[in-house]
């Protein structure tokens, strides 16, 4: 699985959410955390900030590179602010079919919509399950599809699913979309564990998904993954523990970071005036990270100065 990190509030260096913490997005390329696999297949991200040109219209950067390796990090980061990010580093299985391509690279960004997306999780047999689900796709997200990959595909799905921008459709769209995917592993015996922790963003907004299904295609497997964890890379217990652990948040105020913390002030949650939203935290102290808990959906939106947070279970 890949990893994630979006931000949102007032504008901060890039770098000082990309490069600084010591377990920052570009770092955990080499040493995730959380995620027994190197993460070399490439990495990107998209950026708003009122410093641009088009302050209305995302910067998107991608590079099927390993994070550490590109040699644009350091010329290019240093250099941009941001006041709401979607970034990604990209893990892809050693074979001759993971295709290595800009095009292939998080996050994904089309015309016609304001969403942004790049998703840590894996949908098996996807070019398969496109027999049934080809058919609840719009043809103006269809001829935008250039890579080959199951999130570009999924974002195509959802972004055909959606009915408005409200936080009430997108959760439909993403309950839709599930329903569609059990349907179609059902219809042609292709169940399998499918994970679909996404990041869907556009300005001042984000909304975090953790949601999927077991080995058998259910969508409401049992198990504590901290134990499953403890069964090791390669078994199905530890396949099981990746799809049920949480995607993590972090919210305060007055962002600071010097060589001893990194983070925000603390704040109660109606002060809170910026939100980190992750595949794992990216400080070694986890206790102020809150859980996204699996079949949760979390709402982060910038309202005037302050962030606000909503969490609802998703009807799967």
């Amino acid at each position: 699985m890949c990893r994630v990190l979006a931000y949102l509030g007032p504008e901060i260096p890039l770098e000082d959410l990309l490069l600084k913490p010591r377990n920052s997005l570009v770092n955990q390329t080499l040493d995730p955390e959380r995620h027994p696999q190197l993460q070399l297949a490439g990495w990107g991200f998209g950026i708003w900030s009122e410093h641009l040109l088009k302050p209305d219209v995302p910067l998107i950067y991608r590079r099927p590179v390993a994070a550490f390796y590109d040699d644009n990090v350091e010329g290019i980061v240093p250099h941009l602010q941001v006041s709401t990010l979607l970034s990604h580093v990209r893990a892809a299985d050693y074979d001759a079919g993971a295709v290595l391509a800009d095009e292939n690279c998080h996050p994904f960004c089309y015309t016609g919509t304001p969403w942004i997306v790049a998703q840590n999780g894996d949908l098996p047999h996807w070019k398969l399950l496109q027999r049934e689900l080809l058919q609840h796709c719009r043809d103006e997200f269809l001829e935008q599809m250039t890579g080959t990959t199951d999130t570009e595909f999924l974002y195509v799905l959802l972004l055909s699913l959606l009915e408005g921008d409200s936080n009430e459709d997108v959760q439909r769209g993403f309950e839709r979309l599930v329903e569609l995917v059990v349907a179609a592993m059902a219809t042609l015996d292709l169940g399998g564990l499918a994970k679909l922790k996404m990041a869907l963003v556009r300005p001042g907004r984000i909304i975090g998904v953790n949601v999927g299904t077991g080995h058998h295609g259910e969508t409401d497997p049992e198990g504590d993954w901290r134990e499953l964890r403890k069964s090791g890379p390669g078994t199905d217990d530890y396949a099981l523990s990746m799809l049920l652990e949480p995607m993590y948040l972090l919210m305060g105020r007055d962002f600071t970071h010097d060589d001893a913390a990194y983070g925000f002030d603390d704040c109660s949650e109606e002060e809170a005036t910026s939100v980190i939203f992750a595949s794992e935290p990216l400080t070694e102290e986890a206790d102020d990270w809150l859980p996204l808990e699996f079949g949760e959906i979390v709402f982060l939106e910038r309202v005037g100065g302050t962030v606000t947070r909503e969490v609802r279970r998703l009807a799967t």
